[in-house]
């Protein structure tokens, strides 16, 4: 991959501030892996991370999906366990779904639960929690309307969280999905963001703007754009 790597690399102009619409065509065109690679974002956020009231987090259900099946488990007992399956959870359990977890499997990409079931959850919080699986409240995987939640994810909902660097990185869909839905994905993920912005936070919001597939180099974008595609 070095050389294919590098050769992509020289395609980009590592001075340049890129238009979103310019920088997807050429994350996509530099992609070097012959799979169907995820187009990721970084954003570095003006805020000081290490204050609790600066905190940013959100999630949004993308115009267009993620671009791959998301694989949902759920906790919950009786009509909402029925309501999950309803709306095509993958696994839906209790104290069974906790002996799978501590058993090592891991096989989804989502975890939601009903309310009453955080006593249950909690046993395996030192298994979700690092892999950033564990239910919460906050983005809507803590939920006593499971059937939404599942569908909404299903559909390709994004979480974000800001890291301790201040730095915001996501994937807002696949290399195949095409430069227009993938802008459309860009702009919903944006909007999102600066609705999160802290009200504490001063100064310029968006630092900086990377796009790059999975394999391939980073491009700097323009965050006076994307600002104003985000509809603020």
């Amino acid at each position: 991959m070095g050389k294919k790597f590098t050769a992509a690399s020289k395609k980009v102009d590592s001075q340049k501030k890129y238009s979103f619409t310019d920088g997807v065509k050429l994350a996509v065109e530099t992609a070097p892996a012959k799979f169907d690679e995820s187009i990721d974002v970084a954003v570095r956020l003006g805020i000081d991370p290490k204050q609790s009231d600066q905190q940013v987090r959100g999630a949004i259900a993308l115009p267009h999906g993620l671009g791959k099946t998301v694989r949902v488990v759920v906790f919950a007992k009786g009509p909402k366990e029925n309501e999950a399956k309803a709306a095509g959870a993958d696994y839906v359990g209790a104290e069974d779904l906790v002996e799978k977890i501590n058993g090592g499997w891991l096989d989804f990409d989502k975890c939601i639960a009903s309310p009453d079931m955080m006593a249950t959850v909690s046993k395996v919080a030192k298994v979700l929690g690092p892999r950033g699986l564990m239910p919460n409240p906050k983005v809507g995987t803590v939920t006593m309307n499971v059937g939404e939640a599942v569908t909404a994810e299903k559909k390709g909902k994004l979480d974000f969280r800001v890291d301790k660097a201040g730095i915001v990185h996501v994937s807002i869909g696949r290399k195949s999905m095409g430069a227009d839905k993938l802008k459309d994905n860009f702009n919903a993920f944006i909007a999102a963001i600066v609705k999160a912005k802290p009200a504490t936070s001063k100064g310029i919001y968006l630092r900086s703007l990377t796009v790059a597939s999975t394999m391939g180099p980073g491009i700097k974008l323009d965050a006076n754009e994307a600002m104003a595609g985000s509809g603020e």
